[in-house]
C-alpha cells in the first residue's frame, strides 16, 4: 500500500511522496512512522484500506498534508492547522528564535497577522516569563489559534493590523506577513490555493504589508522595541533598506537553514 501510493503521488506532482505516503498511512493506522517498517507486514482492515485511500486522493489533489492531518509540528508544539490559516512551515521558527533571544525579560511581545497562533504559542512554550499577544484580522484564524492555546498563554486579539491594539506599546513586534506579489501566488504550487490567499500575497509589489509594519510599528513599539518580520526569498535587502529608511537602527539579516535571507529586524530608536 504504501509503494502504491508513494508512486501514485509522484506521478501526481508531490516534491516528497514517500514522506506524504508515510505520514498519512501511519496517521489511519494511528501508529508512528518507524512502526510501518517494524510492523510492515501488518494487514490492513477494509477500513483503514479506504480511509488511506481517502487519504491519497486528496494529497494527489495537491492539498497539504498538514490540512488532511489536521496538524503540524513547530518548535516544541503540535498545532492544529486547516483551512482559514497557513501552514506553519520550518523557515518561520527563525524568527522565534530571534524573538526569543532579544525579548527583555517580563516584555510584552506582538505576534502580528497570528494566523494559527505558531509564533505567539512558540515564544510563550521556550519564554514563559513573556506577556504575549496575538493579533489577527480573521476570527477564523483566532479561533485555530484560541484552539492550539489550552492553557491560556497567550492573550489573543481581533486587529487588522495595529488598529485593534490603540495605544498599546510592545517590546518585540514579530510577523510573518503576506509577502508574495499577486504574480506570483498565481503561479505558486498548487497546494498553496488550499491556503488563505490575503495570508500569502501582498498586493502586485509584494512589499504593500512590509511596508505598512514599517510605518505604523513605531508607535507600538517601546524605544529600543524590535520589528522583526520573515520575507521572501530576494526582499531582505530591500526591506532592510525600508527599515533603515524609516529610522530603524541596527538593522539586521538572517539567513534560514536553506541559507535563504529570510528573517530581517531593526530596532526603534
Amino acid at each position: 500500500m504504501l509503494r502504491r501510493a508513494a508512486g501514485y503521488l509522484a506521478d501526481r506532482g508531490c516534491d516528497t511522496p514517500r514522506l506524504d505516503a508515510e505520514l498519512l498511512l501511519a496517521d489511519v493506522l494511528g501508529v508512528q512512522r518507524l512502526a510501518l517498517y517494524t510492523d510492515h507486514d501488518r494487514p490492513m482492515s477494509a477500513a483503514e484500506t479506504d480511509a488511506y485511500r481517502q487519504a491519497v486522493a486528496r494529497r494527489a489533489r495537491r492539498e497539504p498534508v498538514a490540512y488532511i492531518l489536521g496538524r503540524r509540528g513547530f518548535r516544541r508544539l503540535e498545532l492544529r492547522v486547516g483551512p482559514g490559516v497557513l501552514v506553519p512551515r520550518p523557515e518561520t521558527e527563525l524568527l522565534v528564535e530571534w524573538v526569543v533571544e532579544v525579548a527583555p525579560q517580563g516584555g510584552a511581545v506582538l505576534d502580528w497577522g497570528t494566523g494559527s497562533g505558531a509564533i505567539a504559542l512558540a515564544v510563550a512554550d521556550e519564554r514563559p516569563d513573556l506577556r504575549v499577544t496575538g493579533a489577527d484580522r480573521s476570527d477564523d484564524a483566532l479561533g485555530v489559534a484560541r484552539a492550539n492555546d489550552a492553557g491560556g498563554a497567550v492573550e489573543w486579539v481581533v486587529s487588522d493590523g495595529f488598529a485593534g491594539l490603540p495605544a498599546r506599546t510592545f517590546d518585540v513586534v514579530v510577523a510573518n506577513p503576506p509577502y508574495l506579489t499577486d504574480a506570483e501566488l498565481a503561479a505558486a504550487p498548487p497546494e498553496l490555493a488550499f491556503e488563505p490567499a490575503v495570508a500569502l500575497a501582498s498586493g502586485p509589489t509584494g512589499y504593500e504589508a512590509l511596508e505598512r509594519l514599517v510605518h505604523e510599528s513605531p508607535a507600538h513599539l517601546v524605544p529600543g522595541g524590535w520589528l522583526v518580520c520573515e520575507v521572501g526569498a530576494g526582499q531582505a535587502g530591500t526591506f532592510a533598506g525600508m527599515l533603515a529608511a524609516g529610522g530603524f537602527t541596527g538593522v539586521e539579516i538572517r539567513r534560514d537553514l536553506a541559507g535563504i535571507e529570510r528573517a530581517v529586524g531593526g530596532r526603534r530608536p
